[in-house]
């Protein structure tokens, strides 16, 4: 289908833009400077952002409760964490679904937080047939290891084989990077110079361990990092030193981590972040820094800042729009909950949406869509997750809830 709409007289929200009201205008998959057949009045009470990006997730993981050290208690690094996860209740439970039961899931834990873009932390032979069918973008263009350790699990075809495949093809290189606090999770940093492959293409993940001269490295090489602050606290108990990173000009994002350690989506991962960093430092991490991190700076971690990350001209539609409850729109974004959005739009289609949006589509639920209800609305959604929802309860044998499903697997309405 081809889109050619207009979004008009909402607060338009773009990263190195003044917030202006205004409208924007979709023809096919991009922003373009004029046109709409269709216009869809925001009447001045909608915020409308680029959609968010997660920098950091692992797709298959996104189970819940979450599985953590023993009370009083707090790992050393990642590896006993994934012998307490194969022992819980939560693996067992989850073990009872397929793999795509599982992705399907995240797909939803995304879209349902405003996520049109993400990267899932595995490689390529094990997800490049089923992230194409996600109702969001999980991309497939990157290169990745586990991380930089004798305990690394090896993931893909070698770090440095990894990296230049990466970098051959403008693509970012990711990592979990000093996740931990033994010698070799410490010296991180050390192992990337050593090979020679600590540069602009790196989104290195986690960071928790990086001493203040790694942190002077990272931002002369041009690399990023994905702050996970919620997995980080509930395993290890500290987090990345994200203040003296942003001072010395690292390029930091924020990421999920699975729902496994970490937060429940990303809306929830940015409230504590923000949280988090008021009680490290006792001051604020502001508003639209936050907003940001999200878009533009994940944007660019991801070697997608062409595509993706802003409201320009040129750029795909990708297009996050929120219920206006905070007179700073930056405040209103980081504020927000899953009630608050009102669409969400990837390259010019829409994926989620009030009613009222249907009018992109010629007013008709479009084949492969399907209506839910989330506190009393009836909104449209690619996919059928109330079925995927049911589907799942059925196959653990009760009535599973999950908090980033923002509805009940009963509640559907129809389309009026």
């Amino acid at each position: 289908m081809e889109f050619n709409y207009t979004l008009d007289n909402g607060v338009i929200v773009s990263p190195g833009k003044k917030v202006c009201a205004g409208s924007l205008k979709i023809q096919g998959e991009k922003i373009v400077p004029s046109g709409g057949a269709v216009t869809i009045n925001l009447q001045g009470k909608s915020c409308v952002y680029p959609s968010l990006i997660n920098t950091h997730d692992h797709l298959q993981g996104n189970y819940r409760p979450p599985v953590g050290p023993k009370k009083g208690t707090y790992y050393l690094t990642w590896l006993p964490w994934d012998k307490d996860l194969k022992a819980s209740d939560t693996f067992k439970e989850r073990s009872r679904l397929d793999r795509e039961d599982l992705y399907a899931l995240s797909g939803y834990k995304c879209l349902f937080s405003g996520v049109t873009t993400v990267n899932d932390h595995f490689p390529q032979k094990l997800n490049r047939e089923i992230l194409p069918t996600l109702p969001i973008r999980a991309f497939l263009e990157y290169g990745l290891a586990h991380e930089c350790s004798s305990y690394d699990l090896h993931w893909g075809d070698g770090i440095e084989i990894e990296h230049q495949r990466a970098t051959e093809n403008k693509w970012p290189f990711i990592t979990h990077l000093c996740e931990g606090f033994d010698n070799e999770a410490m010296h991180g940093v050390d192992a990337l110079e050593k090979i020679k492959i600590l540069d602009n293409h790196c989104l290195l993940v986690h960071c928790i361990a990086l001493s203040d001269a790694d942190i002077k490295k990272i931002a002369r090489a041009g690399a990023s990092v994905s702050w996970c602050g919620f997995s980080n606290m509930f395993m290890f108990n500290t987090t990345a030193k994200v203040r003296k990173m942003i001072k010395a000009g690292v390029n930091v994002t924020i990421g999920t981590d699975s729902s496994a350690t970490g937060s429940a989506n990303l809306l929830a991962e940015i409230k504590y972040d923000r949280q988090l960093y008021r009680t490290m430092y006792g001051e604020d991490l502001s508003a639209k820094k936050m907003f940001e991190m999200i878009t533009i700076n994940a944007a660019r971690a991801f070697w997608m800042q062409d595509r993706i990350g802003t409201l320009e001209t040129g750029m795909l539609g990708d297009i996050l729009v929120l219920k206006g409850r905070n007179d700073d729109p930056y405040e209103n974004l980081v504020n927000a909950s899953m009630d608050d959005i009102e669409l969400l739009v990837m390259a010019g289609a829409p994926l989620y949406g009030e009613m009222r949006f249907l009018d992109i589509f010629g007013g008709n639920l479009p084949a492969g869509y399907s209506v839910i209800t989330v506190k009393g609305r009836p909104m449209f959604v690619k996919g059928d997750p109330a079925g995927l929802y049911a589907n799942i309860r059925q196959k653990i044998g009760f009535n599973k809830v999950l908090d980033y499903m923002p509805f009940d697997s009963a509640s559907t309405a129809d389309c009026a």
